[in-house]
């Protein structure tokens, strides 16, 4: 598959797990948002400059909606604080680790499941410590934020976040393999970032 056909694919499937998962956090289908800003620096780097900025507009996009859909103002919503905007830096924290993952070559082997789980593992830390941090501290939601209160409310979301990524990330790393043995079992090209 050519190179712009096989991204415009990755994005266009992006978009729809983003968009069909977005308004649940941790539903029966969770939000994949971490993952899909994770597996779009991995296959789209390429097209940083456009890629990340339409799913970043997607995603607050998806927001308006659901918001608005629920009959409150996207203003004055709980989850929308004037650290909301930190997202851009929070979900392209997720972006760099994928595009770091990209540029050592992973192959499927064990050296590259180490590293896909560092990255994700250090992409999740970061993301975390901006997007819960900014809420945290400029939301009117905190009556009295506090380091100590931060701190607890930083780790209660850690782990449930670091779950829900690293099953889409999981499930995405699989699908790579499977699909470049396929294409190696045809003797077609592999999978073309």
């Amino acid at each position: 598959m050519p190179r712009t056909a096989f991204r415009s694919l990755i994005l266009l499937l992006l978009a729809v797990l983003m968009a069909g998962t977005r308004a649940d956090h941790f539903g029966p289908l969770p939000d994949a948002s971490w993952a899909v800003f994770f597996i779009g620096g991995f296959y789209l780097a390429a097209w940083t400059r456009a890629a990340f900025p339409a799913l970043m507009a997607l995603a607050v996009a998806v927001d308006w909606l659901v918001i608005s859909a629920s009959g409150q103002s996207f203003w004055q919503h709980y989850c929308v604080s004037p650290g909301y905007w930190a997202l851009v830096p929070a979900y392209f924290a997720m972006w760099a680790g994928g595009m770091w993952l990209q540029r050592r070559r992973p192959a499927a082997d064990l050296r590259s499941l180490g590293l896909l789980a560092a990255s994700v593992v250090l992409s999740v830390v970061v993301c975390q410590l901006i997007s819960q941090g900014a809420f945290y501290w400029t939301s009117d939601v905190v009556a009295e934020p506090t380091l100590a209160g931060w701190w607890k409310n930083y780790t209660d979301w850690l782990l449930p976040f670091m779950a829900t990524t690293a099953r889409y990330v999981g499930t995405a790393a699989l699908l790579h393999v499977a699909v470049a043995q396929a294409a190696r079992l045809r003797g077609a090209p592999a999978v073309t970032r």
